[in-house]
């Protein structure tokens, strides 16, 4: 398949790269989109008050690359409209994947902000079928990566290099499986340690309270933001994207924006 990544930990990330390995060694063609810097939590977002750069780069994917200045949903817009080589009457890509995020997108509470989904929901927008990767990570793996600036490596890169190949294989089927118009977003999360042979199962979001995001007003009056204690209110059934990660499987929501405000 012909196919655009993006993500929004930024172009720079190892994530984003074994994941555009994984997609090529199982035949796909990629051409890359991605942000400048980190995106994280910017949900569907559009950059309106100043222009938004882009570029094409060599980062070494080995296919089409560009930067923008702007969030992932700038980032697929902009890619789709104009830096994409044409092709008369459709877009030049199949299917639109975004990821593989650093740490879980799962549950209401962070969905909606989540800007590797925006990514994915970007390119259900303009038709395409679409998936959000992302793989949960414990917190001190998640502080090494994130504060520290740190690599991935040993446990935690055989389990990118295993989440990124699953994803590869799986894009074509999901893809196949899904219409174009159809304003669906497959959500897939992946655990820590993914093995070959770790399940994969159908999930919902999870319904969670999120409260407490910010610490307390500093002297000048600003809040900055925290990690809050996550009040998880789901019913026992059906089987949730946390509940499913916690069980050490692969959950796979399917998000269709066609059901909101449904009857």
């Amino acid at each position: 398949m012909k196919l655009l990544v993006t993500n929004d930990d930024g172009i720079g990330t190892l994530f984003l790269r074994e994941l555009v390995q994984a997609l090529q060694t199982a035949g796909h063609e990629t051409f890359v989109v991605a942000p400048v810097t980190e995106q994280s939590w910017t949900g569907a977002s559009k950059t309106r008050h100043r222009p938004v750069k882009s570029g094409a780069v060599d980062r070494g994917f080995g296919c089409p690359t560009w930067m923008v200045d702007g969030t992932p949903s700038d980032c697929v817009n902009i890619a789709l409209a104009h830096l994409l080589p044409a092709a008369p009457g459709a877009p030049v890509v199949e299917g639109v994947v975004s990821g593989i995020n650093v740490g879980f997108n799962c549950s209401l509470g962070f969905i909606l902000a989540s800007g590797t989904v925006a990514g994915a929901w970007e390119g259900a927008l303009h038709g395409l079928p679409a998936m959000a990767l992302s793989q949960d990570v414990s917190e001190e793996v998640y502080d090494h990566l994130k504060e520290r600036g740190g690599a991935p490596d040993g446990e935690l890169l055989a389990t990118l290099r295993t989440t990124a190949a699953r994803a590869a294989k799986l894009a074509p089927e999901l893809f196949a499986a899904t219409a174009r118009n159809s304003f669906t977003v497959h959500n897939l999360n992946f655990p820590y340690p993914c093995l070959p042979g770790t399940p994969l199962q159908r999930t919902v979001p999870a319904r969670v309270h999120v409260p407490g995001l910010f610490s307390p007003a500093a002297d000048d009056g600003s809040h900055r933001l925290l990690w809050g204690k996550i009040h998880d209110v789901s019913p026992a059934e059906p089987l949730t994207d946390i509940k499913c990660l916690e069980r050490g499987e692969i959950s796979h929501s399917i998000l269709d924006y066609r059901k909101l405000g449904h009857w």
